[in-house]
Order: C-alpha cells, then structure tokens, then sequence
C-alpha cells in the first residue's frame, strides 16, 4: 500500500513541510495516569519542529464535552515544551481521522503537510488524504509493543475509514 512509503520514522529523511498535524488522544487514561500515545505525538512533534521540519502545528481532536479538549492539552503540553505559541494551531472539529484530515486542507487551506500519530494511525490518515487528493505524509510517533485492544479498533477504523472515502467521493 502506498501509504506505507509516505510514513517515517527517521528524521533524517522525512522531508520539510509548513505543517505538522498532530491527531487527537486523551492526555488521560481513563484509570488515571498519562496516555503514552498522547505523551509521544507531543513528543514527536517537538521534535519535529525543533529540528526544522515543520515550521507550524494544527493540533486536532475533539472537545464535543464541557471538560474533555484534546486541542488545548496537545497546545498547553507543546508550549511546555517550548513550541512558541503563535506557532501553534488549535482545530476544535476533529472528531474523527477524516474530520481532521478534511479540515487541514479545507479550513487551513493546506493540501500538503505531514500527520504526527503512531505509525497504524498514519497510514489510515494518509490512505485517506490520498483519497482526497492531498499531499500528505507521517511522521511515526513512538508506539506501545502490543496492544491487541488497539490494534481490533484498527481494523474497524480502516472499514469506516474507506467507507468515509467512498461516502465522500460521491458527494
């Protein structure tokens, strides 16, 4: 699958994009504690942004609750760790992988930058960028050894994933 080839995990030859979006997680586990996928997308994308690889950040996720907003946590924790805030992008919409991906291009007007999520996450998010005609790679955070709850959500996002693409191709 192309979206394979368009998934980094090197910096040394991921190429420069304007934009880095960094995908929604709970900064929280629901038991307590710090999300370790949420912990190395910030990760990531300082990384990326330290070492001249993507200029600015959209983080995207959902906040549809009072007291849940996944943009605020990414934007407060990539602040911390010293990403100047005029830097930095907050995209309240993204409830989904395809709502994020849409968004990117139709509300930030970018058709080419690179997805900051683990790597199962980016390929779906870059097939479907790809589906919709943009210009997209990802920079592979770092990811849990095994986690077989995770990788059955997988699936079932990659089935709605091409069903979404399908959905909105006939639109």
């Amino acid at each position: 699958m192309w979206s394979i080839r368009k998934s980094y995990d090197s910096i040394n030859y991921i190429p420069y994009n304007t934009f880095g979006v960094v995908l929604g997680t709970s900064k929280y586990l629901h038991g307590g504690g710090i999300n370790a996928y949420f912990k190395h997308r910030i990760d990531a994308a300082c990384f990326l942004f330290h070492n001249k690889k993507i200029r600015y950040i959209i983080v995207s996720g959902d906040n549809r609750e009072r007291n849940y907003n996944e943009p605020k946590m990414m934007k407060k924790e990539l602040i911390k760790k010293g990403i100047p805030s005029h830097c930095i992008y907050e995209d309240f919409y993204g409830v989904s992988t395809i709502h994020s991906i849409v968004r990117v291009h139709k509300i930030f007007h970018q058709k080419k930058f690179t997805i900051i999520s683990q790597k199962f996450h980016n390929e779906r998010a870059i097939f479907i960028g790809n589906c919709l005609g943009l210009d997209v790679i990802g920079f592979n955070a770092k990811s849990l050894t095994f986690d077989s709850k995770i990788q059955l959500r997988e699936v079932f996002a990659r089935i709605k994933a091409l069903w979404d693409v399908i959905l909105s191709s006939n639109k």
